[in-house]
């Protein structure tokens, strides 16, 4: 009998692909985790609380709400929008991947920065979508002008984080209404997984565009990066695309303790302020130390701050930090390779930080190793 071929199993978009690599998830004793911009705090009260509550008797054993109603009501009523203009899924990666499906799969190309998320592009190979990537300027900050003009050239639609990643550089939201100009008949979708922490959301524009939805997610400022739950904001006619596209291939993305507290999560937002401004406090004070060291910091309205140091390489210095028990991410390719993306931890973290930098500055060019 002839030896089956691996390979012929595969679909074959399957066979090239590259997937996203997620931040590494070490377990090293005394780490200072600083590389998948996580929050360094823990998640409401109320949140352990109400999973807790969910978990009870034989609620387990019976099927979520496939429609995430209570939850989705939540999320309505703090952003003062209606039940039919929100939708949930596992985490805003996601929605993202369910948007390409029901939103991007035209003959044109989809039209993205060429420095951003980079699972926008391999959600494009994954759908056969064309991508046009156009390039950021030289202080990486996004081309407004260049996205929009790419775009009416014809499209699939637009896509971008804001603000950006892994840069942390948001954009105001008149370039956003420039964008949503460009393509009126094609999708903008505005990833905000990081607004909360100092950018401006677009949330108040999609009452009066029909092409926006607005993307965010719970893993960063409500400190629930493990409990995988994202949503997205759109007029009734995307979010029901969205909703045909998620009853087709899973009706129950979120289960009772996710669906339960995510409500928590959203209902408490005392916890929430206390928690992002804790956030945004640290990071100011970390690029001011950082900067101090000779770093290059670009301005960021995210949990992390995108940092090169001009007389060291990248590479070195992420090993440097690694060897110290201090992770941060060192994302490789063509005009970031200089750049480390830190995520902004607590106090004593990021004084961990820059002791470590410090002294991995203070040895010659190439004796990063601890001593």
């Amino acid at each position: 009998m002839t030896a089956p071929d691996p390979v012929a199993m595969l679909s074959p978009c399957i066979r090239g692909l590259e997937p996203y690599v997620p931040g590494e998830q070490p377990r090293i004793e005394g780490l200072v985790k600083l590389n998948t911009n996580e929050n360094p705090y823990p998640p409401s009260p109320a949140v352990l609380a109400a999973i807790a509550d969910a978990a009870r008797d034989e609620r387990l054993a019976r099927y979520p709400d496939p429609e995430s109603t209570e939850l989705r009501q939540a999320i309505a009523r703090r952003a003062g929008v209606g039940l039919e203009q929100v939708f949930v899924g596992n985490g805003s990666d996601e929605v993202l991947a369910l948007a390409f499906f029901a939103f991007f799969q035209h003959a044109e190309p989809l039209v993205m920065p060429d420095v951003s998320y980079s699972f926008y592009r391999v959600y494009a190979r994954l759908f056969g979508i064309e991508a046009a990537l156009e390039p950021v300027d030289e202080a990486l900050r996004v081309d407004v002008a260049g996205l929009a003009a790419r775009a009416r050239q014809g499209c699939a639609g637009i896509v971008l984080a804001n603000p950006n990643a892994p840069t942390g550089i948001g954009l105001p939201l008149p370039a956003i209404e420039q964008l949503l100009a460009a393509c009126p008949q094609r999708l903008v979708l505005v990833d905000e997984a990081y607004v909360d922490f100092g950018g401006e959301s677009a949330l108040p524009l999609v009452a009066r565009h029909a092409n926006l939805l607005v993307v965010q997610t719970l893993s960063k400022s409500r400190s629930l990066a493990g409990l995988r739950v994202g949503f997205a904001f759109g007029q009734a006619h995307l979010v029901e695309a969205l909703a045909r596209v998620k009853n087709s291939f899973n009706s129950y993305p979120l289960d009772r303790l996710a669906q339960a507290g995510a409500q928590a999560a959203i209902e408490d937002e005392a916890w929430f302020e206390k928690n992002r401004k804790a956030v945004i406090d640290t990071r100011e004070g970390l690029a001011l130390a950082l900067e101090d060291l000779g770093f290059d910091v670009l301005p960021s309205q995210a949990n992390f701050l995108f940092v090169r140091h001009p007389r060291r390489d990248a590479g070195e210095l992420a090993a440097g930090l690694r060897a110290r028990a201090v992770l941060v991410r060192h994302l490789r390719g063509p005009r970031i390779d200089a750049f480390l993306r830190i995520s902004v931890g607590t106090r004593d973290q990021c004084a961990r930080l820059v002791d470590a930098l410090r002294e991995i500055l203070a040895a010659p060019d190439g004796a990063t190793a601890a001593g």
